[in-house]
């Protein structure tokens, strides 16, 4: 018998989530369990390997602390406090802005025994025994089967995105095997493209939509999930990261193949109809961004509430989530660090677990839209000065904004997605709250100077100190319909599911695409409109032509390009798509070397909070930003296992 020489090298596998609604599941394999075949015998035996086949989804893609996409770009800024030993490594991935990755011990590994590559064992070895179950039909065989090689292929994509040119794993090497054969050569990344492009087809036409999968199967791939995974696969293999990118022309694999190819156009246009594909698939299974809000006393109000349903889940039947898994425990330990911090005699704020020190920083501010849908300094009829201060008067911002009060001019006038994710001093953040006994909505408000209610508590930058560095809170991955009070308590025991892929990544995917193959188009500002219409925005064409500086843009092919990313940059601000889209689109370089900017948080006054007495600008707030070229593009393979695989490493570690 083939012994079961993996059962104990999983170290990473814990616990689930994956396998069913309501509650986290053991999936390690028992320790008496002496043979694969055994493990194959019956139908709740390979359920239990099924279920194992999932874990590295959870555990090193979904999760925040370990997925470099959260925290490693520049979307979230933080102090020396998030990077100490107080924080237990869950923010470590800040290091990686900060340009402290090293290829000794990779910061987001999954290039490892007991990551990814033992995943993709793991699914082999289900591939190859799924037939010997007795108890199984073949139907339900070919699905499970299918559930299995669309995990695999999405283990295959992130790798690629992550590494570049990877191992393909089409069969398990036999552990006795010689050093030749396990010493394996990365390929090239059109054949990793394609490895992952095959394993889509054959799934697709297998997998049910999620809505006709069994409840114990609905957070296993769908036939909706598989589509978007081979269209985000062929979108990133058409972008100049991986399409015709000239600082990988010359890197080859141990046996002198070149990894990188020369740029394809057509790669844009087997991408765009991928993408159309997709959403026509994600049509048939009855997706549709979520929208339609009404129990709030205000249409915007209703629209940020929209807004924030597409990353809070809100049921596992939601019409825009397209592959979820149930929330795990790095969105609980978000709240330590995220939400709020306030004094425990505030009922409304407090959450005894919260150290509050993640912010969002200038760029992320003023990255988000005017309410005319265009970036603040295109917008002809926007503030005249965005660092002013001036009054609200629109009864359109009531529990949004304070009206008839000075407010910095940068908070006045914005969309709602910047309401929805972004609470800056002064706004308001209309929540459920719980004031001594009676639970309410409210619009609490964000005070945001030194010693107010959400402001610094200590009266200077201290590495001991948890702090708030920039004056903003982000809102984004935080329920406003949880009272505020203990907050991480009441999110606990909240059954709602975490989206790993949700529509409108899929229409922004087709914008661009289609966008880079053949220039503005009826079918591309459609695509970026159903995400605009959604926001509470005008229309691309309409916000252009009416209230831009410079109306032409929307015209032409490059000016496309930059609205496109900008709407990727705030729709999924937050979302860990940042990270890996500058990397793709190669401007990295551009945005990753900046300082990152906020308000003077240790100030008790409005002057000195808005650095008035400096010229009212904003200031430094963290230096330590650096991102290499070529190197930082890709994440570096452990040392250690260059040696051990004889793998080249990737250019410049």
């Amino acid at each position: 018998m083939i012994k079961t020489y993996l059962l104990h090298s999983i170290l990473f596998i814990t616990f689930l989530s994956l396998a069913g609604c309501k509650n986290y599941l053991d999936v390690v394999p028992e320790n008496d369990i002496e043979t694969i075949e055994t493990n194959f015998e019956k139908k709740e035996d390979a359920l239990e390997w099924l279920k194992t086949c999932y874990a590295s989804l959870e555990t090193n893609i979904a999760s925040r602390s370990n997925n470099p996409a959260f925290f490693g770009a520049d979307e979230f800024c933080a102090g020396d406090f998030a990077r100490s030993k107080a924080t237990y490594g869950y923010l470590d991935m800040l290091k990686i802005g900060d340009g402290l990755q090293m290829a000794q011990s990779p910061y987001g590994n999954v290039w490892h025994k007991n990551h990814h590559y033992a995943a993709i064992r793991y699914c082999n070895i289900f591939l190859e025994n799924i037939d010997h179950v007795y108890n199984m039909t073949d139907e339900e065989k070919k699905l499970w089967a299918a559930e299995v090689k669309a995990v695999k292929a999405c283990y295959y994509f992130d790798l690629m995105r992550r590494y570049g040119p990877i191992l393909l794993v089409d069969k398990n090497v036999h552990p006795n095997s010689g050093i030749e054969t396990m010493q394996q050569a990365r390929r090239p990344i059109d054949e990793c493209v394609e490895a992952i492009v095959k394993l889509c087809d054959e799934v697709i036409p297998v997998l049910p939509y999620m809505a006709n999968k069994e409840e114990e199967h609905i957070l296993f791939f769908n036939k909706e999930a598989a589509a978007t995974l081979k269209a985000l696969t062929l979108l990133y293999a058409a972008s100049p990261l991986f399409n015709g990118n000239v600082m990988m022309k010359n890197f080859v694999n141990k046996d002198g193949e070149r990894l990188f190819p020369d740029a394809d156009k057509e790669k844009w246009k087997r991408a765009a109809l991928a993408c159309d594909t997709a959403l026509l698939i994600c049509d048939l299974a009855g997706k549709e961004l979520v929208s339609g809000n009404s129990d709030r006393p205000s249409p915007l109000l209703n629209t940020m509430t929209d807004i924030e349903h597409t990353w809070i889940g809100q049921a596992y039947d939601c019409k825009e989530g397209i592959l979820m898994i149930n929330r795990i425990y790095s969105d609980f330990r978000y709240i330590y660090y995220g939400f709020l911090r306030s004094t425990p005699d505030d009922t409304r704020y407090y959450d005894w677990s919260s150290t509050g020190c993640l912010g969002a920083p200038i760029k992320m501010v003023e990255m988000f839209y005017t309410d005319h849908g265009l970036p603040i300094e295109e917008d002809k009829q926007w503030m005249a000065s965005k660092y002013s201060f001036s009054k609200e008067a629109d009864e359109k911002y009531k529990n949004v904004l304070p009206l008839q009060e000075n407010i910095l001019s940068l908070h006045r006038h914005r969309e709602p997605r910047f309401y929805a994710m972004i609470a800056g001093d002064r706004t308001l953040w209309y929540r459920k709250t719980s004031n001594y006994g009676t639970t309410q909505y409210e619009a609490l408000p964000m005070y945001c100077w030194q010693g107010e209610i959400v402001g610094s508590f200590a009266k200077r930058y201290d590495e001991s100190q948890a702090q708030n560095i920039t004056g903003y809170w982000i809102k984004k991955w935080i329920s406003s319909d949880i009272q505020g009070y203990n907050y991480s308590q009441a999110a606990y025991s909240t059954p709602n599911p975490t989206y790993l892929f949700r529509l409108a990544e899929l229409y922004l995917a087709a914008a661009e695409a289609w966008n880079e193959y053949e220039g503005p188009s009826e079918k591309v500002y459609d695509y970026i409109d159903k995400i605009r219409v959604r926001a509470g925005i005008p229309k691309v064409r309409e916000a252009w032509n009416s209230y831009a500086k410079n109306p032409d843009k929307v015209k032409t092919q490059a000016g496309m390009r930059e609205i496109i990313q900008q709407e990727w940059n705030i729709e999924f601000a937050f979302e860990g798509r940042r990270y890996w889209n500058l990397r793709r689109w190669m401007t990295a370089e551009q945005e990753l070397n900046t300082p990152q900017y906020g308000w003077n948080v240790l100030a008790s006054t409005q002057d000195g909070f808005y650095n008035k007495g400096q010229g009212g600008t904003p200031i430094i707030v963290w230096k330590k930003r650096k991102f290499e070229v070529p190197k930082d593009y890709f994440t570096p393979i452990r040392a250690e296992e260059i040696l051990v695989s004889g793998v080249v490493q990737n250019p410049g570690w």
